[in-house]
């Protein structure tokens, strides 16, 4: 889906001095979406057609122009382009006509133009389409890539931990076992024994902060949500260990399911798409299915396209254009490209300590965008002061005295 923002015409509007209903028919009549269509059924293709063909009588356009792919390279493709009521309408007769398949995507399709549900996060309601959260990590491990070993020991993480909430973090994100590109596993006591008197530390030290426990086995976050966590975090979008949604539905807290191509160890070994985008959307709805089947409530599910796991730095550069697209899910969106590889090669081949510009200027981008609700990052306090001037730029809407009339 994509849509341009007709927010912008409204210093043209000022400029013409429009009257609102004249804006509101001129807004009615711009065809704003642009919905790309895959696995279309032979019927739903027909109907498509037809209604479309049916509506380009001269002020009785009713329905979304159709686009069909070429059939020979890409069977089932097509692209609708109109206004929101259009396709409102073209899922109605989709459905009328038994095309339930179809109605159901092009109307999951237009509730993704809204932000997704409020969800509860330790105790706080979160409300969506405003201003970019940040969790900030806290990293409990000897080898990680950006700062393994600083904070190994639990008093030092615990410090730092409450450190980045001073800086503003709206979430802290505590993990134990590195999964840095080559990285090995680490045995799930080694784990626990890392974490658990970090999460019990910063429970007791902020009481409200929602904390967050990184990894990718049940028992680990078992234990970690029995010591005061209350979101999960797992970088395999919850397949490698397939007990891990039975103790989130258990425990009845929000989680992230993130994706990977491979392993940590073998990740970065040639990662290879044929349409990026598509094949994460589809490993991420897989997810999703997976956490609602267990009894996760869906809108507890936030989504991550895992930029740096399983993709060269050009997939990464245009996973974070793409962002929006994986509002498709109608999930929570969570992005983690804190001073990460491909940030280091844009800022001439900087070691991690030294990417902390880079990375606010990726999360200036971000809000930009507006494809995230929530971004991880290693640098809370600056990442603080790039979301705020990017949000302010993104938002102004006073030119004027006319722009300020309005």
């Amino acid at each position: 889906m994509a849509g341009a923002d007709v927010s912008d015409l409204a210093p043209a509007f000022d400029r013409m001095g429009l009257s609102s209903s004249a804006r509101e028919y001129l807004l009615e009549k711009i065809p704003a979406l642009h919905l790309l269509l895959t696995g279309l059924e032979r019927e739903d293709a027909r109907l498509l057609r037809s209604r479309s063909e049916g509506g380009e009588v001269p002020g009785r356009e009713e329905f979304p122009s159709f686009v069909p792919g070429d059939q020979n390279k890409r069977p089932g493709s097509a692209l609708l382009s109109g206004r929101r009521e259009q396709m409102e309408r073209l899922a109605s007769e989709a459905r009328a006509d038994g095309r339930e398949a179809l109605a159901a995507a092009i109307e999951r399709a237009l509730r993704s133009l809204g932000p997704p549900p409020d969800v509860v996060v330790g105790g706080a309601t979160w409300s969506f389409g405003g201003r970019l959260r940040v969790m900030g990590i806290v990293n409990v491990t000897p080898d990680s890539f950006s700062d393994g070993g600083r904070f190994f020991d639990p008093e030092g993480a615990i410090a730092h931990g409450v450190a980045l909430a001073e800086a503003g973090a709206d979430m802290l994100d505590v993990g134990g076992e590195s999964t840095r590109p080559g990285s090995g596993g680490v045995p799930e006591e080694e784990e626990q024994r890392r974490v658990l008197p970090v999460i019990r530390g910063l429970r007791e030290r902020l009481p409200s902060m929602p904390l967050s426990i990184d990894t990718r086995k049940h028992a680990v976050a078992r234990d970690a949500l029995l010591a005061g966590a209350n979101f999960v975090n797992d970088i395999t979008g919850f397949r490698h260990d397939p007990k891990m949604v039975e103790v989130i539905a258990h425990f009845g807290v929000p989680c992230c399911a993130m994706h990977i191509q491979g392993t940590p160890e073998t990740m970065q070994k040639q990662p290879h798409y044929e349409d990026a985008v598509a094949e994460i959307l589809e490993y991420l709805e897989e997810s999703v299915a997976n956490a609602t089947r267990a009894g996760i409530p869906r809108e507890r599910v936030f989504v991550d396209p895992g930029i740096g796991f399983g993709k060269t730095f050009a997939h990464n550069h245009y996973l974070l254009r793409r962002l929006r697209d994986f509002r498709l899910l109608g999930q929570p969106v969570l992005v983690g490209p804190s001073r990460k590889a491909f940030l280091g090669a844009l800022a001439g081949g900087k070691p991690a300590p030294e990417r902390v510009l880079s990375t606010t200027a990726c999360a200036a981008a971000i809000v930009m965008t507006g494809g995230a609700d929530v971004i991880r990052v290693h640098d809370v306090a600056e990442v603080r002061v790039a979301i705020a001037v990017a949000e302010a730029i993104r938002t102004a809407r006073d030119g004027g005295t006319l722009s300020a009339a309005r």
